[in-house]
């Protein structure tokens, strides 16, 4: 079983639950945040928040909404891992440290080999733009790359150069972006790959637009990688529960989306939500907000706190611990994941179960 603490005292499971369904039903506005959990702690999550008429959000909401912004507004356009692999005979990466963010990424999409369903039977064209130090040196792999300070123009630039529209750089720049322009207008199956904090809302919108430019001529389409922490699968399962994806509040009885309203650091931080339930099952990611509220944590073991929450219950990792449902950058899909190390520490969705046991009145169905 995992260990249980109330103000950094050791307690059973069942007085932590108590205790913290005490905390969770005294606020005026509750908040669930972090999120970090598999499909059925989301689901738990969603529940609870709206038993307690609070509101929830993922802690990678900003990448979440990167992506997610542009989908509402202009729509995009993707792939999964196994068609990219053995399709594309282009890739062009945006972005830094992808290999960190998806450490699996050049195994899974296997760059260096030849493209089993590309006719030609040429080797593979791989480009990167704003690879970052390093960043694109992969060993056995010609990667051309396209460093810039300023990714939005850079991508417009190359937006312009593949529409054969002029661009007021300088010449090296200019002959850079003619060259992967013509190696983007070429393909025959392009994949365009980002992820990362260094790519907002306007850089998608942007490289969007330049994928829908080229496909008037050939095929191209994206791979979002998207943020750790099962936040794809998180958004999924909100949408399929609220029709909403997370950044929602139950506080007027029925479900409400507003992506700044219901940012729970800026809740915490305005005094909005005055109390707060952090969930990360998966690594050791700590609250971001400095504002010292009523804290209860369901965290795994290697995160550091600020502050000793008033009740912090160890919890299980999905897919090491317990088995899980999640979303799996792999496939591109919600996939079940059987425990590598079975243990005795509960889930997510178990501790979020007793602390229901404690809140009274009839639960949410």
């Amino acid at each position: 079983m995992g260990e249980a603490r109330i103000n950094g005292k050791p307690v059973s499971l069942a007085a932590a639950a108590e205790r913290a369904a005490e905390i969770l039903s005294a606020a005026r506005l509750p908040v669930i945040a972090g999120l970090g959990t598999d499909v059925a702690g989301a689901r738990a999550s969603i529940l609870l928040a709206e038993r307690l008429r609070g509101a929830y959000d993922h802690m990678y909401s900003a990448r979440i909404f990167a992506d997610l912004d542009v989908m509402r507004q202009a729509g995009l356009m993707f792939t999964t891992p196994n068609e990219a692999r053995l399709r594309a005979d282009v890739f062009l990466f945006i972005g830094k440290d992808l290999t960190k963010i998806w450490p699996e990424m050049m195994e899974r999409l296997k760059p260096a080999e030849l493209p089993p369903f590309e006719l030609a039977r040429e080797p593979r064209k791989l480009l990167w733009i704003a690879p970052g130090r390093g960043g694109a040196k992969v060993d056995g792999l010609a990667i051309q790359t396209l460093d810039t300070s300023d990714l939005h123009a850079t991508l417009a630039g190359l937006r312009a150069r593949a529409g054969g529209r002029a661009v007021n750089c300088a010449k090296g720049t200019l002959r850079k972006l003619d060259e992967f322009a013509g190696v983007l207008k070429n393909a025959r199956f392009g994949v365009a790959v980002w992820g990362g904090d260094g790519l907002d809302s306007l850089s998608i919108e942007m490289l969007h637009g330049l994928i829908l430019d080229l496909n008037k001529t050939t095929r191209f389409t994206g791979l979002p990688l998207g943020a750790s922490a099962n936040a794809t699968g998180v958004v999924q399962t909100s949408g399929w529960m609220t029709g909403f994806p997370v950044r929602t509040s139950f506080g007027r009885g029925f479900p409400e989306h507003d992506t700044w309203r219901f940012d729970s650091t800026r809740m915490i931080e305005s005094g909005e939500a005055d109390a707060a339930l952090w969930i990360s099952a998966h690594g050791s990611e700590a609250p971001p907000w400095k504002k010292n509220i009523p804290l209860v944590a369901l965290a795994s073991p290697q995160i550091v706190f600020a502050r000793e929450p008033q009740v912090r219950i160890e919890i299980g990792c999905p897919g090491i611990d317990h088995d899980g449902v999640e979303f799996a950058r792999e496939t591109g899909s919600i996939v079940g994941r059987l425990a590598s190390q079975p243990s005795q520490t509960p889930s997510v969705a178990a501790v979020v179960g007793e602390i229901e046991k404690y809140l009274g009145g009839d639960a949410s169905c």
